[in-house]
C-alpha cells in the first residue's frame, strides 16, 4: 500500500520530509533569525556634532548588523551635560551593550560613575571619541574601566590608520585607511588595553616635520565584561565613513561575543530616540566693544602655560592657549579652529 496518497495536495512535502531533504516555503527562512541585540547609544555634551553623529551611528551599525540601537541623546554642549539617566541604578536594564559617545569632561560625581562602572560589571561597552575625556572624577576608575588614559589631542590632520592586530576578529577583514583631518588623542597610561589600531599624524610647523603615533583602537577584558573603545570620531564625515563605521560594528559584535554571519546582517525594525532638552542655564552678559577689534583683548596670567579669554563680534568665547610664549590655537565656541600668526 503506497504511503503517498497520488492525489493529495502535499504530496511533494510528504516526499521532502521522508527523503530528510528540507524544504521551505515561500516567505520562511529555513532558520530563523537570532532576535537582535539591544544597543543603548548615550551621546551629548560639548564640542561636538551631536545632532548628526547620533543619527550616523546609530543608522550606521542597524545598517550593518542585527542590533537594534536606542538612542538617549541631549542638545546640551556643556562639559557637564544632562543626562538623568544616570541617577538610577537601573539605567541599562534590558540592554545588551551600551555606546559611550558622551563628552562629560566636567561630569565628576563619584556616585554617577559608580553607577555606570556597576552595570559594565556585566554588561558590554563600546566607547567612541571624547567618552575617554568624560567622567573626571579624581581618580583613575574610567580610565581603568576604559584600558588606557587620554588627556588631550593634538591639531586636526589626516590620521593614518594602522592595525596592528591583522588577525584580531575585529580586524581581520579591514584595512588600513587614512581619515580626513582628525583629532588624535595622545595616550597617558595603558592600564589594560589590548591594542588593535594605531593613528599616526605628520605636524609640521616652523619649517620642521614632527610624526605623532598614539593607539587608537583597543579592547579590554580585564575589567567586567568586554569593552571596544576608539578615539576617532571629532567629525562627522569620520562617523559617516564606511570604515570607521565597520570598525565600530565589529567590536559592539566582539564585545557580545556575537561577532558571526547572523548578526552580520541588517536591522530594519523599530528604535527609538529621546532628546534630553538642554536645561535652562542663567543668561551671561557680555560688553562688546562697538566695532570689532583688529586685536585680541587679553587676560593675562603669569604662568609658563596660560589660558587666555577674548571676546569678539558674534564669538561667544575663545580661548587662546600660549605654551612658553608661543602661541598655539584658539577655539571659538561655535568650533572654528585656527593657528593664530602672531599676536
Amino acid at each position: 500500500m503506497s504511503l503517498l496518497h497520488p492525489e493529495s495536495p502535499s504530496r511533494c512535502l510528504q516526499l521532502a520530509l521522508l527523503m530528510g531533504l528540507s524544504f521551505s516555503l515561500p516567505g520562511v527562512s529555513a532558520q530563523e533569525q537570532p532576535e537582535p541585540l539591544r544597543a543603548l547609544l548615550i551621546a551629548g555634551g560639548c564640542c561636538h556634532d551631536y545632532p548628526g553623529q547620533h543619527k550616523v551611528l546609530s543608522e550606521g551599525i542597524q545598517a550593518r548588523s542585527r542590533v537594534r540601537v536606542d538612542v538617549v541623546w541631549t542638545d546640551d554642549r556643556s562639559t557637564q551635560p544632562p543626562l538623568p539617566l544616570y541617577a538610577n541604578a537601573g539605567w541599562a536594564e534590558g540592554y545588551d551593550v551600551i555606546i559611550h559617545d558622551e563628552c562629560a569632561a566636567n561630569e565628576k560625581d563619584p556616585k554617577v560613575l559608580e553607577r555606570i562602572l556597576a552595570v559594565h560589571q556585566t554588561i558590554p561597552a563600546v566607547h567612541l571619541h571624547c567618552a575617554m575625556h568624560s567622567f573626571r572624577t579624581g581618580s583613575d576608575d574610567w580610565f581603568k574601566h576604559l584600558g588606557l588614559q587620554s588627556t588631550g589631542h593634538g591639531p586636526q590632520q589626516p590620521i593614518e590608520v594602522h592595525f596592528i592586530q591583522p588577525d584580531h576578529p575585529i580586524t581581520q577583514p579591514l584595512k588600513d585607511w587614512v581619515t580626513i583631518r582628525e583629532e588624535l588623542y595622545n595616550n597617558v597610561k595603558l592600564f589594560d588595553a589590548e591594542p588593535l589600531a594605531t593613528g599616526k599624524q605628520i605636524l609640521r610647523r616652523n619649517g620642521e616635520q614632527r610624526v605623532v603615533e598614539h593607539v587608537v583602537a583597543w579592547v579590554n577584558q580585564k575589567q567586567g565584561a568586554p569593552s571596544f573603545s576608539m578615539t576617532l570620531g571629532h567629525n562627522t564625515e569620520t562617523v559617516a565613513d564606511p570604515r570607521y563605521l565597520d570598525l565600530v560594528t565589529r567590536g559592539l559584535l566582539w564585545a557580545c561575543s556575537k561577532l558571526e554571519d547572523a548578526y552580520l546582517q541588517s536591522y530594519e525594525g523599530p528604535s527609538k530616540v529621546i532628546l534630553v532638552e538642554k536645561s535652562a542655564a542663567p543668561k551671561v552678559s557680555v560688553t562688546k566693544p562697538a566695532h570689532k577689534p583688529r586685536r585680541t583683548q587679553l587676560w593675562l596670567k603669569s604662568s609658563p602655560a596660560v589660558v587666555r579669554m577674548a571676546d569678539f563680534p558674534g564669538w561667544r568665547w575663545m580661548a587662546i592657549l600660549r605654551l612658553d610664549g608661543v602661541p598655539m590655537a584658539h577655539r571659538s565656541h561655535n568650533g572654528f579652529n585656527s593657528v593664530l600668526r602672531s599676536l
